[in-house]
């Protein structure tokens, strides 16, 4: 046993709160804007909110207390924003808000309380219960400072990164009960803002600079949905709908008197005459223009865009912490939060720890894993998370019977030393842990990135066809720095239209490259071409290797488009072993509606990859035909959140136990692994067992009790050994389980997938089969044609090219390829 710190303890609860429904008019307003209409609210009306309410910044309020709202225990109430009244316009009217506030529920702390002891199942009242905790530990920083859903940010530790943006620290803090009782999880967060002030450079702005539609569009993308800081209006906030594709001294308009004029001479009307009146304008409101140096962006506006990955990196670095200075930092947060010091804290009764809550853990032993028999170190138990290849063999090599190279890069840079360095490299990895080639030599075929990257494909297997009369068996592509275009088309030719195995190679990384470089890429060719890199050795995990119970797993996820996307769709994949060892995966991909989380194909895909796993046991394990189905299905869901567990469990599990279809009845566990979270583990100080060095718990520390779920069979699994930064378990909740896994099994049963993901001779993060799901979704855009940009851009979206959101759908299933059937059987997906 060892200890290590979690979150803060709440030791005093409230009695009882008043459930409050509040309901805001106009509907539409955003979350600051009501926080700000409601804290005005109870300074006028100090009697009625005496002590004050909390709220949520939609719909939700609660009191420590009844409130009298009168006989009906509902009142109306009218507000109004001195800023909002008219701007600089003194002589118009205030604008009047209106909040109605409806009496709904006492919530008393009983129920609760016999939640946390497990003595109280889970219900709606629970989840009020802790959702007014929430509301109230968050209520005083809401109304200070920046925030998004549980995170509030401040500027005080900042970092400007590019395009106009700068990264503001925060702090996450949500209530959860556990078997400690009620805990506050306390971790830090990065906000993405908008940089404040005047971020663009008018003189590049200028359609007469040469400043074209697509460069607007982009901004565009960037910007709407911005507010904006308006000068004419006493600088009231204004949201962003758009650009103009005109100059403020060409764009025009009709005054109320009918007249026609120009933005620019408009302005030069109020003696506010334009600096740059050859830029365009900025739209706000139905159809208002204003001059982009009229606009400023206000301070802590967070941004709700995808970033470009040059900026996913600074937020990355941005965010990295050792754990003694990410717990440092979690600290001195606390005491910003100043729980002790909060009138809404103290007035709804709450005591909450000042020191970070101490929980046991355990150390699981790691799994053998077995290699190949002909070489000389033929199985090893990882030490610290990691291993090597040094003098091993992989489990079962793959055979290359002629390869070919395609070069993206000039003859003079790709030189023939380079090649040469190239093959050697390449080939002397492959041999070292047993591939073999038929012929060593490959076809080397010089390319124009600019070219016709399928005729090219075609022609140079024709080519390796005529000289070794074979089709290639592997094609190798070196592609310059920035070739993600290339990349695309020859995923999506060898995937999807001739089922050949690819492997892609930077011409920047793999010249001049180490021995460690070649044997990543060893370990990706091995499985794409059919073989086995490692599996556990069936003496130490019987729980997954059982021969009496013939065990299949399988991972899903689905990926979504980014927010505000309408019409695009998500990305379901499910992955699953076909082999007795469960080393051995395979993937099926398909569409459904965007920003559905259940899987709607769910059926099928399981079907289909239980028809490969009884096909794969009887043709290549030899297996009797009655003997070919598994006995147990362990299906790992990933991407759902504690909300939607009921909803799997309604929808997805039925979806499973259709297998029955298939005259199989394996007996199914259905488990949630989660790593979106923000639990986090730190070693106390001066722990012995801590890694040496990143200062992490090692790989393999679980947590089963202290902040544990009280009622639900659930553990968090430090899986993989840190590198930089706080490394983060996986959280794993047993929704159904009919093989009765106990938690010594369960977490023995993961912790042995985590050491078989193929690329990678490190223990990772979660189940490997979960992993492949998620790269399964991310390499969606590779099923369609990059000719066809409009569909092979799933990421972004095209102005109305897929047509209308209401069949949208139907154009994006007709255009999808999926993998050859030469690579429905093999891990092409590595």
């Amino acid at each position: 046993m060892v200890s290590i710190l979690g979150g803060l303890k709440i030791t005093n609860r409230p009695d009882q709160d008043s459930d409050t429904n509040a309901v805001v008019q106009p509907d539409n307003l955003p979350a600051r804007f009501n926080f700000e209409l409601f804290k005005i609210l109870q300074e006028e009306e100090p009697v009625i909110f005496n002590p004050k309410i909390v709220y949520d910044g939609r719909k939700n309020a609660f009191s420590p207390r009844r409130l009298p709202l009168g006989e009906t225990d509902s009142r109306r109430f009218g507000v109004s924003l001195p800023q909002a009244n008219g701007g600089n316009n003194p002589t118009r009217p205030p604008k009047v808000y209106h909040i109605l506030l409806t009496k709904v529920a006492e919530i008393g702390t009983t129920l609760l309380q016999g939640f946390v002891n497990g003595q109280q199942s889970h219900s709606e009242e629970i989840l009020t219960a802790i959702t007014a905790l929430n509301v109230v530990i968050r209520m005083q920083p809401n109304l200070d400072h920046p925030f998004d859903k549980r995170s509030f940010f401040t500027s005080q530790d900042r970092r400007v990164i590019l395009g106009g943006l700068e990264l503001w620290r925060g702090i996450f803090q949500s209530v959860r009960p556990t078997l400690s009782g009620l805990v506050i999880n306390i971790d830090l967060s990065t906000g993405v803002m908008y940089r404040e002030g005047a971020n663009a450079n008018p003189q590049r702005l200028s359609p007469n600079a040469g400043l074209a539609d697509a460069r607007i569009r982009d901004l565009e993308r960037f910007i709407n949905g911005m507010r904006v800081l308006v000068e004419t209006t006493g600088n009231r906030p204004r949201v962003v709908r758009g650009l103009s594709r005109q100059s403020a001294n060409v764009l025009t308009f009709k005054l109320h008197n009918g007249t026609q004029t120009t933005v620019s001479q408009y302005f030069q009307s109020l003696n506010m005459p334009l600096r740059y009146p050859t830029v365009i304008c900025v739209q706000v409101g139905t159809n208002a223009m204003i001059p982009l140096e009229k606009c400023t962006v206000p301070r802590g506006q967070i941004v709700r865009k995808t970033l470009s990955p040059d900026q996913v990196q600074e937020v990355l670095a941005f965010s990295t912490k050792r754990p003694t200075e990410r717990l440092d930092s979690i600290r001195a947060g606390h005491h910003n939060l100043q729980y002790g010091q909060s009138n809404y804290v103290t007035q709804f009764g709450m005591h909450i720890a000042a020191d970070p809550l101490e929980v046991d853990a355990r150390i699981l032993d790691a799994p053998r894993l077995k290699y190949g028999s002909t070489g000389v170190q033929k199985s090893l138990v990882p030490k610290d998370g990691a291993w090597n290849m040094l003098d091993k063999k992989f489990f079962e090599p793959a055979h290359i019977k002629c390869w070919v190279i395609m070069v993206y890069a000039s003859e003079r840079a790709f030189n023939n030393n380079a090649r040469n360095d190239m093959v050697k490299g390449f080939t002397s990895a492959c041999r070292n842990v047993g591939i073999m080639f038929e012929k060593p030599d490959p076809l080397v075929k010089y390319f124009p990135p600019q070219g016709d990257k399928k005729e090219q494909m075609k022609a140079v297997g024709n080519e390796c066809n005529q000289q070794f009369q074979s089709f290639p068996s592997l094609i190798v592509a070196i592609l310059p720095d920035g070739g993600g275009d290339i990349y695309h088309h020859i995923k999506h030719f060898g995937d999807a239209l001739i089922g050949v195995p690819t492997q892609c190679l930077k011409f920047s990384k793999c010249t001049r490259a180490k021995e460690q470089y070649w044997m990543n890429v060893v370990l990706k060719v091995n499985v794409k071409l059919g073989g086995i890199n490692v599996i556990p050795d069936t003496s130490t995990v019987t729980a997954l290797t059982d021969p009496q119970n013939p065990t299949i797993v399988m991972g899903a996820d689905v990926i979504h488009p980014p927010p505000g996307v309408k019409d695009r769709p998500s990305f379901p994949a499910v992955v699953g072993n076909v082999d007795t060892n469960a080393a051995k995966y395979v993937a099926i991909t398909a569409l459904q509606d965007g920003r559905v989380e259940l899987i709607e194909d769910l059926q099928a895909m399981c079907k289909r990859i239980l028809k490969l796993y009884m096909t794969y046991r009887e043709q290549k394990e030899k297996k009797a035909k009655n003997m070919c189905a598994p006995k147990r299905l362990v299906f790992f869901r990933d991407g759902v959140s504690e909300g939607e567990f009921q909803q799997v469990l309604d929808k997805e599990l039925p979806r499973i136990k259709a297998c029955q279809e298939l005259g199989i009845n394996p007996k199914i566990t259905l488990v949630v692994v989660r790593k979106r979270h923000h639990n986090q583990f730190f070693p106390p100080t001066g722990a012995t067992f801590a890694d040496r060095r990143s200062g992490n718990c090692p790989a393999g520390t679980v947590v089963d009790q202290g902040i544990a779920h009280p009622t639900e069979f659930d553990f968090f699994l430090l899986s993989h050994a840190g590198i930089l930064g706080t490394s983060r378990p996986a959280h794993y909740s047993v929704l159904y389980d009919e093989s009765g896994f106990n938690a010594d099994s369960m977490q023995s049963f993961s912790y042995t997938l985590c050491h078989v993901y193929a690329r990678s001779t490190r223990s990772v993060s979660i189940p490997a089969p979960v992993y492949y799901a998620d790269i399964v979704c991310y390499r969606a855009r590779n099923h369609f044609d990059p000719a066809d940009r409009d569909f092979s851009d799933t990421s972004t979206v095209a102005s109305g090219a897929a047509g209308s959101t209401t069949h949208y759908l139907e154009t994006f299933k007709q255009k999808f390829k999926p993998p050859h059937p030469n690579q429905e059987r093999m891990m092409y997906f590595m």
